[in-house]
């Protein structure tokens, strides 16, 4: 039987979070606790943490395990809206595991949201859904199809989430779906820059970046030229709340900061004096790379190669004109704040 629809409420919503204590949730949580129209706030995590620590004063914690459709039943009871931040990226745990996290969990999650008869979903995807792929335009609009990388697991799952969530979506209509893909996301709390670095590599551009600043001259560094889009937290957490507020219709919405960088842009703000490769040249490799086969003793990490293969840049207009975003950072500014912070 079907759950039955709730009274909608413009002001006083309650709002579940999953995963409110990664990037994305640091980008969102300060604007749920500022916003008069938000009166209480529920955090889901599988470790327990303490919201009043980080002054989110309208935020009750649930310790609950997106695998438990029970639990996040229970959690969503009173929710008018859910935000489905927690992913796992890389991590210690096998791929099957991390499979029951990201895939069965996120389906858990809007299951258990559509049987609380929740009024909205929000998901954050990635760019990384329209896969690496030769025939992607450049800019990406979001009417261009999402399809799987061909080894990178990441943006398998992403590109599967979105075809699934679509499906689950036509059968509850009553619970609007938003889904926005930003770039890397960058900010004061990074935690690995999910289309870059696995967590266990971020700490290494801070160490780079302070090696390279104490040394007397500039070091040389060959770095491809291709372009890239970044955004900082807090302009992924202003999007997702334009989505909790329902500012514009469901469906998804590309976001990112204005400007394309390259990684010659990185590496000049790390201190470093880049030398330019072409971009084709880079693409090349990167693509010849990515069709070996892959042996078991490779790193996940290594798979990461295949997100240099195509440029993945994405139009972001739709955003702009139909939720009234608009970022607040430029890209090389998301990228001192990242390091400012480290």
């Amino acid at each position: 039987m079907p759950a039955p629809k709730k009274q909608k409420r413009p002001r006083n919503l309650t709002v579940a979070v999953t995963g409110p204590t990664g990037t994305f949730g640091h980008g969102l949580m300060p604007l749920l606790q500022a916003d008069t129209r938000v009166e209480r706030v529920i955090g889901i995590a599988r470790r327990p943490f303490d919201p009043a620590a980080q002054g989110w004063t309208k935020m009750e914690y649930r310790q609950g395990d997106v695998r438990d459709e029970a639990a996040l039943e229970e959690a969503f009871a009173d929710a008018d809206v859910v935000v489905h931040l927690a992913f796992m990226i890389t991590g210690t745990s096998d791929r099957a595991s991390t499979r029951a996290i990201n895939v069965d969990g996120t389906l858990n999650v809007f299951r258990a949201a559509a049987a609380a008869g929740v009024e909205r979903f929000v998901y954050a995807s990635s760019v990384a859904a329209y896969g690496f792929h030769p025939d992607n335009p450049v800019p990406m609009a979001e009417t261009w199809p999402t399809r799987p990388a061909s080894k990178l697991f990441y943006a398998q799952e992403k590109a599967e989430l979105e075809q699934l969530l679509e499906v689950e979506s036509g059968a509850h209509p009553d619970l609007a779906m938003y889904l926005l893909r930003p770039p890397v996301v960058l900010g004061p709390n990074f935690v690995g820059g999910k289309e870059i670095l696995p967590g266990p590599l971020a700490p290494l551009g801070r160490a780079l970046a302070d090696a390279v600043a104490g040394l007397p001259v500039k070091l040389p560094a060959p770095v491809p030229a291709i372009p890239l889009q970044l955004i900082h937290e807090d302009d992924v957490g202003s999007a997702l709340m334009q989505c909790v507020l329902a500012a514009g219709p469901p469906g998804a919405y590309n976001v990112a900061a204005d400007d394309v960088v390259t990684a010659v842009d990185l590496a000049r703000e790390l201190g470093l004096m880049p030398i330019s490769v072409p971009a084709g040249l880079a693409q090349a490799a990167a693509r010849a790379v990515s069709s070996l086969p892959t042996p078991p003793f490779v790193p996940p990490a290594a798979e990461w190669v295949e997100a240099l293969a195509h440029p993945a840049i994405m139009d972001t207009r739709k955003a702009k004109d139909e939720l009234g975003w608009t970022p607040a950072y430029t890209a090389i500014e998301a990228l001192r704040a990242t390091l400012d912070a480290s």
